[in-house]
């Protein structure tokens, strides 16, 4: 197959399915190792950009994805109603953080490093399909673990999770104090 059949037989694999693509799929279908298919892709992503063409690839970890460039938005609800947006409480960035540096993760783990009930909050991560259940711990009673999705990757905009910026242990010292004496002001009341 020649190069530019395996950049249009990628394009229209990455366009048809509408979500990411992992690479492995995307060499399987060009008939070449993933180093290459990769390479190819790379080569599409600089070339589309610098055509200036409404789409782009995005990278999830070792997927890809065909998207509408974020600065055609304006242009999009012009003619399709505007995607729902999700409001992102202090209670669920909070939530969410613990459960991107920690995961996997159970509730009660959670509840441990916030010191409160946090059923409502997992919940609503999940209905924004930023969490999701990745299994069930082999411990007593069974608890599911929970770790964020690849829709956390696109909405907070990094490919992978190596991206997250460091925690400062300092600051998450200082944190661990704050929660803990906020638990024991609650308790007094």
């Amino acid at each position: 197959m020649e190069r530019r059949q395996q950049e249009a037989a990628m394009e229209a694999v990455l366009f048809a399915m509408g979500e990411s693509v992992e690479i492995g799929k995307l060499a399987e279908v060009i008939e070449e190792d993933e180093d290459t298919a990769r390479q190819i892709i790379n080569e599409m992503k600089e070339k589309w950009e610098k055509e200036g063409r409404g789409v782009s690839i995005a990278e999830f970890g070792d997927s890809f994805q065909m998207c509408t460039r974020g600065d055609m938005y304006e242009y999009l609800i012009k003619v399709a109603s505007t995607p729902r947006k999700y409001v992102l409480t202090d209670t669920l960035l909070e939530t969410l953080s613990i459960i991107a540096y920690k995961q996997p993760v159970t509730k009660l783990d959670i509840e441990r490093i916030r010191g409160v009930n946090c059923d409502h909050a997992v919940n609503r991560l999940i209905e924004f399909e930023l969490v999701t259940e990745l299994g069930r711990m082999d411990a007593p009673g069974r608890p599911l673990l929970f770790g964020t999705t690849e829709q956390f990757l696109r909405s907070f905009g990094v490919k992978s999770l190596e991206e997250l910026p460091e925690l400062n242990e300092m600051k998450l010292e200082e944190f661990k104090v704050e929660a803990e004496e906020e638990a024991s002001l609650q308790l007094h009341l």
